[in-house]
């Protein structure tokens, strides 16, 4: 079988190795090149800690789980990193950490309360502000470095016979004895299956082939799809863990950086006009980092990012056929990172083998069918968009 598969994000790799693992044919295609969309723009936190609805943390439990397994078959420099995440809560947060906390025990998610000074030493290179009054810790969670991790993956693909090639995709035809894949430049490819995984993109990309994909497509002035990202160059930290505290959340990078998010700046955050490097947005971020540091120095560097989240009407992930006849695969999702190698696994087995798999059940592109656009509404609690 050859299947055909566009976008080459975090998702779109991890079906394409596990396709070529399985002995497909894969010819995976992206507008850019490999992991430079909604992947290189995430905070790549892998958790199920903020997703109430059941199948969903179910799914992202998976995830969680298949990244310890990835992680001893994939090559290369390590790119995922179980440490752990510590919540930290003031005053004005505690009650609803400690009933996120209680919700998830009951679930049998590890969540356990720690001291300050066990927190300090679980975080690394930070400092614990005087005015947090509770910490939680969440021994199963981590992070992954995300382009490190796309590309091994993609590694892995081409020694098992895949094929990348940059390449836009125009339109998409859908047929009974076959579908095919139309570049920019005119070229047709064909093949048994395609699967979209092409991120925020993925609305325009179906509807080409007469297939309805609900997606937030706002990219304006705080929209949800909109988020902003700094990357600490200096000073370099001993950071060991994800951290989320009251203003700033934050987890390692390669070489002493830290990555940073202030989940309340994205309201403001404007892609036509993006935050500079010396405007308020950056202060605000270097003035929240400060305040961690366990020592004053001199002003973080900070690099900022706007980034577009890859977000489904109703912020759960797209995952199947369009229809019963269709032969393009669906695939969106607002937790890419965390799901990319079970839905990787899950989807190519879907695909090679035409057995539906069971955690896979409740996020078929079908749940939309019959459902007015406006009666949509993301669930920012289930995809924990709200959330600090």
């Amino acid at each position: 079988m050859k299947v055909i598969i566009v976008g080459a994000g975090v998702l779109g790799v991890s079906v394409a190795r596990q396709l070529a693992l399985a002995g497909e044919t894969v010819l995976l295609l992206d507008q850019w090149g490999v992991g430079t969309g909604t992947t290189a723009t995430t905070f790549a936190w892998t958790n199920s800690s903020r997703k109430p609805d059941p199948d969903y943390h179910r799914l992202n439990l998976a995830g969680m789980e298949e990244h310890a397994r990835l992680a001893e078959q994939l090559r290369g420099t390590p790119s995922y990193f179980p440490s752990g995440a510590l919540q930290w809560a003031d005053a004005a947060n505690e009650q609803r950490l400690a009933d996120n906390v209680e919700r998830l025990r009951a679930l049998g998610y590890p969540a356990h309360w720690v001291t300050p000074d066990e927190a300090a030493r679980i975080a690394g290179g930070l400092r614990i502000p005087a005015a947090i009054t509770s910490i939680a810790h969440f021994p199963g969670e981590g992070y992954v470095l995300p382009d490190l991790f796309v590309s091994n993956l993609l590694a892995d693909a081409e020694r098992h016979g895949a094929t990348c090639a940059i390449g836009e995709v125009v339109d998409i035809d859908d047929r009974s004895d076959g579908v095919s894949v139309t570049l920019a430049g005119g070229e047709v490819c064909a093949g048994d299956r395609v699967v979209l995984a092409a991120g925020r993109w993925s609305e325009r990309l179906a509807a080409r082939a007469g297939i309805d994909i609900p997606m937030v497509t706002d990219t304006g002035r705080g929209a949800q799809t909109v988020g902003l990202l700094g990357y600490a160059r200096s000073p370099e930290l001993d950071l060991r863990c994800v951290i989320h505290s009251p203003g700033l959340n934050l987890r390692p990078a390669a070489g002493g950086h830290t990555v940073l998010q202030a989940l309340d700046l994205n309201a403001a955050v404007d892609p036509a006009d993006p935050p500079s490097a010396d405007g308020d947005m950056a202060s605000t971020l270097a003035r929240r980092f400060s305040a961690l540091l366990p020592e004053p120095g001199r002003a973080p560097e900070i690099d900022l990012r706007v980034g577009f989240r890859s977000l489904p009407a109703d912020g759960r992930t797209i995952a199947g056929y369009a229809s019963a006849q269709s032969r393009v695969y669906c695939l969106v999702s607002h937790s890419g990172v965390t799901l990319a190698p079970i839905l990787g696994r899950l989807v190519a087995a879907e695909i090679s083998t035409d057995r539906e798999q069971d955690l896979l059940r409740a996020f078929r592109p079908t749940r939309f069918t019959g459902v007015r656009r406006s009666d949509i509404e993301v669930d920012q609690h289930a995809t924990g968009l709200g959330a600090q």
